[in-house]
């Protein structure tokens, strides 16, 4: 496949994920709010061979989770003055302006979990929830990669966070190496 539209909070690292399909020329455009662990994006980013739409993470996930309610729009006032607010409608509310920014509607929804159960119920760690809830929820086809999978019913209800409404494809995948997450740290200085 080639022309692919991605949206993401980031555009992967070189040879990795989207970084594999950047480099065989399959992506034609993504929308990011952080792009800068990739070379390959960059050269063709700067070579104007990617066409790349800046995107605040907030609303990024906003955009998202409406394209997964169904809403085609909604009004922000985050990126107001700025690049991002470029070609985009302006309406004020109160006396203040806000940018129309719209839905995310995708074809294809690739979210990663910690936890699932043969029924497509989701449980993820931590922070995880902020963008894969609003990414699966807003593509026509949702599959997800778990780290574990148990069997239906085995999980509390409570602490689902994804029906499998939502979800249907399960893709048991282990193990991990987490080459995108890496720690970078320096000597405290002495005061």
């Amino acid at each position: 496949m080639k022309n692919l539209t991605f949206a993401s909070n980031n555009a992967g690292i070189d040879n990795e994920g989207i970084g594999k399909l950047l480099r065989t020329r399959q992506v034609k455009k993504m929308i990011s709010s952080y792009v800068g662990e990739n070379k390959e994006f960059e050269r063709q980013y700067l070579s104007a061979e990617l066409e790349v739409e800046f995107c605040p993470q907030g609303t990024l996930a906003e955009r998202m989770c409406a394209g997964g309610a169904g809403i085609p729009g909604f009004y922000t006032k985050t990126g107001v003055g700025t690049l991002v607010a470029q070609g985009k409608e302006v309406k004020q509310f109160d006396g203040e302006d806000y940018i129309l920014e719209r839905g995310i509607f995708a074809d294809l929804s690739l979210v990663k979990a910690w936890k699932a159960d043969e029924a497509g119920n989701i449980m993820f760690r931590k922070t995880a929830r902020n963008f894969n809830i609003p990414a699966a929820t807003c593509g026509k086809i949702c599959i997800v990669e778990v780290e574990e999978l148990v069997s239906t019913g085995s999980l509390d209800p409570d602490a689902i966070h994804l029906p499998g409404v939502y979800v249907q494809r399960l893709v048991l995948g282990a193990p991990y190496d987490k080459k995108i997450e890496f720690r970078t740290v320096r000597e405290r200085e002495s005061a």
